[in-house]
């Protein structure tokens, strides 16, 4: 009697167990934000848990029904759901995809799994739907800022390249012209003085969005700088020449624009133009000699067009006595340095400095860099130019570090240029050794045109680094070629947000899209984020309270200074 009461009692214990363990899995089903259908094949059966009916108004209880599961897709997700649902026929135990449901609105990402017994036969499956909308999302807006430019939609500047490069090169197979075509709206800059930049960026919107009507099978378009845009065509002829493109926009500007304000703004512009075989067998000598001849437009009264020859490219160079000026400083090493403070975005600690260089030529004049380093990168200048930065800049941090002893980083930009030379790493590691600094207390900032190289070389280069404890970044995200997978696979320790969105962040709802995804992106994937180019309060203030922006950097907190401006502030810290 005690035996059988015992194995009443056990019995009684292990099914209080059983529903215990039934009740918690259940609350993990509930709670996950997930839907599960599991499929017994031995016993025919299905079961569905967790949040099913978020995503299904279908109630699968028999194995044989899991097909109809298919019909709650939208049509180009079908294929997928249906290989998917039965993956064991492809040899796979376990696959996982993202489809979109037929509401057309949701993504969601379907997680298979299936499970065999002792002779290979499917006996279970286990069906898991997650809710992946938000990042899809994120994905296609960073998708769009890699390649387009956020007001107009047209190409940005390095992925027109690229295309131009691709132009350029079936050109020369199939013994054809590409023209290039570069409009820059005349005094620009005095219209967004008076009237505002909204209105500035509304004027570049309507431009943009007729020139995109423009663009068809062989011929891309792009804005390239905050006024510039640039046209390329391949093949030119009929209705797709230069004549006929510069008509249509001709006519186009000669009525007054109609803008939101309700008030009328007129522009004219200034176009340059350059064509392959004749001005160039490159795509960026392409660019520059439209580049040339639309400023000969601009000074030859505005509103025309000009087509590159020999002769401009001589008076150009001519008239263009800084490149040697440049060579000459380069000799005498004539540049100074400058240095930018860059601050926690929560606790306005300073984290470290970037290194900026400077020149003032031999007439006393300051020359900025955006002049002077395309230049020299263009004449091969850029290597001993870098080598100064380098060494001078480690130097003055090192007298920092021993006189301070904060613990801070500096940061060096790093030409494309530089960074393809086959000694790069030694050489870097030659400075650090001579100044006896720790590898760890420098970063490297490179822009994304170095991802316009061999990928793996690129990376492989940057995994030396970081295996020295050298940090990267990557400069000017969004700006130029970079994309999600390029992204993705890059060994870097920092992202740098380009100036242009946070300019627009206050104004623009688009910017505050891609800066709070770039933001969020960055957080999962292990990156710091900086914020360039912040200046006023309100910028940052909308970055610490609305983002996890790590660092902040622009004129508000510190403006570029000399050594001694650096030494003043560290001086305030300790």
């Amino acid at each position: 009697m005690d035996d059988l009461r015992y194995q009443v009692d056990l019995l009684t214990a292990l099914n209080q167990k059983l529903q215990a363990d039934e009740r918690m899995y259940r609350l993990f089903f509930d709670t996950s934000q997930r839907a599960f259908l599991y499929v017994n094949y031995e016993t025919g059966s299905a079961r569905t848990l967790g949040n099913w009916n978020t995503f299904f108004d279908i109630t699968i209880s028999e194995a044989a029904r899991l097909p109809e599961l298919e019909e709650y897709f939208s049509e180009e997700s079908k294929e997928n759901v249906r290989r998917l649902l039965f993956v064991e026929k492809e040899g796979k135990s376990r696959q996982a995809l993202d489809c979109k449901l037929n509401d057309e609105k949701t993504w969601v990402c379907v997680d298979v799994s299936v499970f065999k017994n002792a002779s290979g036969e499917v006996t279970e499956k286990i069906v898991a739907v997650s809710d992946v909308t938000k990042q899809r999302n994120r994905q296609e807006e960073l998708a769009y800022m890699a390649y387009y430019d956020s007001i107009t939609g047209l190409y940005n500047r390095n992925y027109f390249i690229s295309k131009l490069k691709d132009y350029v090169d079936k050109a020369k197979e199939q013994n054809v012209v590409v023209s290039v075509m570069l409009l820059d709206i005349d005094d620009f800059h005095n219209i967004s003085d008076v009237r505002g930049i909204v209105t500035g960026d509304e004027i570049i919107q309507n431009l943009g969005i007729f020139i995109h009507g423009l663009s068809e099978d062989n011929v891309i378009a792009s804005r390239f700088d905050s006024d510039i845009f640039c046209i390329g065509i391949y093949d030119p002829c009929g209705h797709r020449s230069v004549d006929t493109i510069y008509r249509s926009i001709k006519e186009y500007l000669a009525k007054p624009m109609k803008l939101t304000d309700m008030t009328d703004a007129s522009i004219s512009v200034s176009v340059g133009v350059a064509e392959y075989p004749e001005s160039s067998d490159d795509a960026l000598s392409l660019i520059n000699c439209a580049e040339i001849v639309m400023y000969k437009a601009k000074k030859q009264g505005k509103n025309n067009i000009k087509f590159f020859d020999t002769a401009i490219l001589n008076n150009f160079l001519n008239e263009v006595a800084i490149e040697n000026k440049l060579k000459d400083a380069v000799l005498s090493a004539n540049f100074s340095m400058n240095y930018q403070p860059q601050f926690s975005a929560r606790n306005k600690r300073l984290r470290g400095v970037e290194a900026l260089i400077r020149w003032k030529d031999s007439d006393g004049n300051m020359i900025s860099p955006s002049v002077f380093i395309p230049l020299a990168e263009k004449n091969g200048t850029i290597i001993p130019i870098g080598d100064f930065v380098l060494n001078e800049s480690v130097r003055q941090f090192m007298e920092w570090k021993k006189k301070f002893d904060l613990n801070v980083i500096l940061s060096i930009n790093i030409s494309s240029i530089q960074y393809a030379k086959p000694d790069f790493v030694p050489k870097v590691m030659a400075v650090l050794n001579k100044y006896d600094m720790n590898p760890e207390l420098l970063e490297l900032e490179v822009t994304e045109s170095v991802l316009i190289d061999d990928f793996k070389t690129i990376t492989d280069k940057m995994l030396e680094l970081r295996d020295y404890g050298i940090k990267v970044s990557l400069d000017d995200f969004g700006t130029g070629f970079s994309s999600l997978a390029y992204l993705r696979g890059l060994p870097i320790n920092t992202l740098k947000i380009d100036k242009s969105f946070i300019d627009n962040i206050l104004k623009d709802d688009a910017s505050k899209v891609i800066v709070e995804s770039v933001i969020a992106m960055s957080e999962k994937l292990g990156f710091e984020t900086v914020a360039e180019g912040v200046e006023t309060k309100e910028q940052l203030d909308y970055l610490t309270e609305h983002t996890n922006c790590d660092l902040i950097q622009g004129f508000y907190l510190g403006k570029p200074t000399d050594d001694k401006g650096i030494e003043e502030l560290m001086l305030r810290i300790i």
